[in-house]
């Protein structure tokens, strides 16, 4: 059974920095393509960033310079790295995942995985 496990959430203030993990379990992690995903005051989804099995990231535009996507092969872990965090940012953060290696297909039709989400705020 494929298990997502976000940590890391918090409040901070304008200008500062969060680093959201999540830990994978169930499966051939170094095989899938991962991604963070917000859900926003307003309730919309939005992808944040994905990365292939191959390393490879991808940004929404509104965080590019600001957030960075990395893997961590050996602890089954994703992280996200926020710098700069804006008031804007501020929403419920999830883990996906897709047992397809590049993420072409997830980003259109949707992971099959998903965490439970983790909490970020920032106070202006």
């Amino acid at each position: 059974e494929v298990q997502l496990a976000e940590f890391g959430g918090g409040s901070v203030q304008a200008g500062g920095s969060l680093r959201l993990s999540c830990v994978a379990s169930g499966y051939a992690y170094s095989d899938y393509c991962m991604g963070w995903y917000r859900k926003g005051p307003q309730n919309e989804r939005e992808e944040v960033a994905t990365i292939n099995k191959e390393g490879t990231p991808t940004y929404i535009e509104s965080v590019k310079g600001r957030f960075t996507i990395s893997k961590d092969e050996a602890k089954h872990t994703l992280h996200l790295e926020m710098n700069g965090l804006k008031p804007k940012d501020r929403a419920i953060y999830y883990c996906a995942s897709d047992d397809r290696g590049f993420c072409d297909h997830a980003r259109k039709y949707g992971f099959d995985y998903w965490g439970s989400g983790a909490q970020v705020t920032v106070l202006a």
